[in-house]
């Protein structure tokens, strides 16, 4: 996988198998995320829960916020395919999972 990797390149990524550890986890989703739809879906989801999810009392006369938790909008199951343009700063991430990805240029 090595070979294909390489800065400014498109490539397709496929989660081949589910890594045991949660910070294996965490990384392949953070890759995930990167893609342009998902941060735009990410993006609108924040703006929702700014204006509509979270709800605020007041507690010791302060105004305090009760605040949603994140959407995951990227699961980490085997067959799940995403697209990224590499660069310098990630492919130590990849490098770290790649025993749990396979890699191709993206068309």
């Amino acid at each position: 996988m090595s070979s294909v990797i390489a800065p400014k390149k498109n490539i397709t990524f496929t989660v081949t198998s589910v890594p045991k550890r949660d910070a294996q986890i965490k990384t392949i989703q953070r890759l995930m995320r990167m893609q342009v739809h998902i941060q735009q879906g990410l993006r609108r989801l924040a703006i929702r829960r700014r204006q509509v999810d979270n709800v605020t009392t007041i507690r010791a006369g302060r105004p305090w916020t009760n605040r949603k938790k994140v959407t995951k909008l990227t699961p980490v199951q085997p067959g799940e395919t995403f697209t990224l343009l590499v660069t310098p700063q990630i492919i130590p991430d990849i490098k770290s999972v790649e025993k749990f990805l396979t890699a191709k240029a993206a068309k």
